[in-house]
């Protein structure tokens, strides 16, 4: 036996399948530009294509939080439960 520890595959699960769609849902979301270059509805007299992206902004953090939740959960319990 060789002190090499074993390297093991990466697995797709769905936590994993989820924190992919957290993440990839703002590019989708933004880089489809001609489902938001608009300017109605208006909000506060601000145009739709701007308030939309400020949104965005908003929706990426909590996504992206919930990504690295998800994330380290996954590795804690990969881990076996340390920590």
């Amino acid at each position: 036996m060789s002190d090499v520890p074993e390297v093991r595959a990466p697995v797709v699960t769905p936590v994993r399948v989820v924190i992919a769609l957290c993440l990839v849902a703002p590019f989708v979301a933004l880089l489809w530009v001609g489902s938001y270059a608009k300017t109605d509805p208006a909000f506060i007299g601000i145009p739709f294509f701007y308030w939309y992206q400020m949104l965005w902004v908003l929706i990426s953090t909590a996504l992206t939080m919930t990504a690295y939740t998800l994330w380290q959960r996954d590795q804690r319990a990969r881990r076996g439960g340390a920590r």
